[in-house]
């Protein structure tokens, strides 16, 4: 069977799943959103009371959460971690899974380059990662379509969005390239993932830190910017090329040489 279509197969269920989980991350969060707007409590004044700590937390520094913007900004950051761990995971299992299965033998016995099999993995991640963004967006046009010229803001966060699963996607495939150890190349991945997601935190806390903001991809496409700015930040973007391009390079070299368990 053609591998891109193999795969494709293999990770459908998880896709579904993966969507589902999705919707109601959305889903919920307009139905908090109209909740509070009918009840006519000040959310503003009730955020306003939490410690500056909590308030960063949660991810309510910023925005106006008065508006679907501010709110949805501030569910996007649940939304770009729902969509990175899918990616991360994706991208360790997709290359790590036929050592983790001891399938190694059948697959790469076939007349075919070892390199050509990485890339219709890589495709078939790449698959995936669009149809989950584009589910995403679907979802959020339907539910937060109601405030004037906040669409083309959700259309930047979603172009946001798929690149910081491109990141951690290859950063997946990368360690699973690297690892000698197929069946923990996951929890390696996931816990890079978590890595940067504390250091975004730690950033919000102190802002002496902002330094540290190359080394977290949440940063990068962060929806307050995107908001105020109405546009992504081009540093950002080439910057999310070149780890692409880095590590992709780096998973062909690797994984084309190494001895492969079987």
């Amino acid at each position: 069977m053609n591998v891109f279509l193999r795969e494709i197969k293999f990770y459908r269920k998880s896709l579904f799943f993966w969507c589902i989980g999705m919707f109601f991350l959305i889903w919920s969060s307009i139905v908090k959103f109209d909740t509070l707007q009918s009840a006519g409590q000040s959310v503003t004044g009730l955020i306003n009371q939490f410690p500056q700590s909590v308030q960063t937390i949660l991810g309510l520094t910023g925005f106006d959460l008065t508006k679907q913007s501010g709110f949805y900004g501030v569910m996007f950051m649940y939304i770009a971690l729902t969509a990175t761990i899918h990616a991360v995971l994706l991208g360790s299992g997709i290359l790590s899974k036929e050592e983790r299965d001891r399938t190694s033998e059948f697959l790469y016995v076939k007349p075919a380059r070892r390199s050509k099999i990485i890339t219709a993995k890589i495709l078939a991640g790449i698959f995936n990662m669009v149809l989950i963004n584009i589910f995403t967006l679907i979802v959020s046009v339907i539910y937060f379509n109601k405030e004037s010229g906040f669409l083309n803001d959700i259309y930047l966060m979603m172009a946001g969005l798929f690149f910081l699963q491109s990141i951690f996607f290859f950063i997946g495939l990368v360690i699973a390239a690297i690892s000698r150890r197929p069946k923990s190349s996951g929890s390696m991945a996931s816990a890079v993932l978590l890595v940067t997601f504390i250091i975004t935190y730690l950033i919000n806390f102190d802002k002496d830190l902002d330094f540290l903001k190359y080394l977290t991809p949440f940063k990068y496409f962060d929806a307050k910017d995107i908001i105020a700015s109405g546009q992504l930040d081009l540093v950002y973007v080439v910057l999310s090329f070149i780890i692409v391009i880095v590590t992709t390079t780096i998973t062909y070299g690797v994984y084309s040489a190494r001895d492969l368990e079987v």
